[in-house]
């Protein structure tokens, strides 16, 4: 069909739809006469981009989405779209401020964090693909709401976008990628977010947590020391995370960067090995376990 009757069915302007053809986000053909000419699944593929820009999504994210059958996709655009919410949160309390007097060199900082935050957050999910990429970009987005005050702050800032910028792509086998899709499909991001809280509390108290759920840490030893773990996906997943991790520079230099970058991931960072030491001196084997 042309386009004129295309403009009828989908509520786009001939421009709009010009602007799709011109960003490739659909490929109609030309006839005979020169004319453009939209086969159905265009028109539907129009509709879809008319619903996700009418809900905000950037042209080059619909074209991730157009292009994923499975629509894992779709989990990364929702974690964007809810950290766009909070910055935009942080940015409409930067206007309080100013609109009660505050002047605008005072605001400064915040207004770059703000930016700051959205760098890594999206070089995180960029790195780290999958819903490994979704739990670190939550996990470390927390730790991103703190103003660059002195120089070693700006020199660890820097440290971990030029990791993120040239660290290696985190690749798995074709088998343990469909294992981590199938087994992660269904987990949304306020499952993920629930984790990372559950993970804060049970730091935060190591002690009470150790005493409330012996009987959960000692099914999970018995677990780990079984042969179904031992031949299992996800101990072959979290042993190649491990030396992703040790080989990237994820350890030696994004963990320490972000540490000097964040005092709240400093902190958290603390109580984590203070926990980390509690747990082995009471199941010595989880260290053996975990190598």
């Amino acid at each position: 069909m042309l386009i004129n009757e295309v403009t009828q069915i989908t509520g786009l302007t001939k421009k709009a739809i010009e602007y799709y053809i011109e960003r490739k986000l659909i490929f109609p053909s030309i006839s005979e006469n020169g004319y453009r000419d939209f086969a159905d699944s265009q028109v539907e593929q129009l509709n879809k981009i008319f619903v996700l820009r009418k809900l905000g999504i950037s042209t080059e994210d619909i074209k991730q989405l157009l292009e994923d059958e499975s629509r894992k996709n779709f989990q990364d655009i929702i974690i964007k779209k809810e950290l766009d919410i909070q910055r935009e949160q942080g940015k409409k309390s930067i206007l309080d401020k100013l609109a009660s007097g505050k002047g605008y060199s005072e605001i400064s900082a915040e207004l770059q964090m703000i930016e700051n935050s959205k760098t890594i957050t999206e070089k995180l999910l960029d790195a780290f693909p999958g819903y490994y990429g979704r739990f670190v970009c939550l996990h470390f987005a927390r730790f991103l709401n703190e103003p660059i005050k002195t120089n070693s702050q700006q020199l660890a800032y820097k440290k971990v976008i030029s990791f993120l910028d040239n660290a290696p792509s985190l690749k798995l086998p074709e088998d343990l990628q469909e294992y981590l899709i199938d087994n992660t499909k269904d987990i949304s991001t306020l499952q993920i977010t629930e984790m990372i809280e559950n993970t804060k509390k049970s730091i935060e108290n190591p002690d009470e947590f150790l005493s409330n759920n012996k009987e959960m840490l000692e099914q999970y030893l018995a677990y780990k020391q079984s042969d179904a773990y031992k031949k299992s996906p996800a101990r072959k997943i979290i042993l190649l995370m491990k030396e992703f991790n040790r080989a990237s520079g994820y350890n030696d230099i994004f963990i320490p960067a972000l540490k000097e970058l964040s005092p709240s991931y400093a902190e958290y960072y603390k109580q984590l090995e203070i926990a980390n030491e509690k747990l082995l001196a009471q199941y010595p084997d989880i260290k053996e376990l975990s190598d």
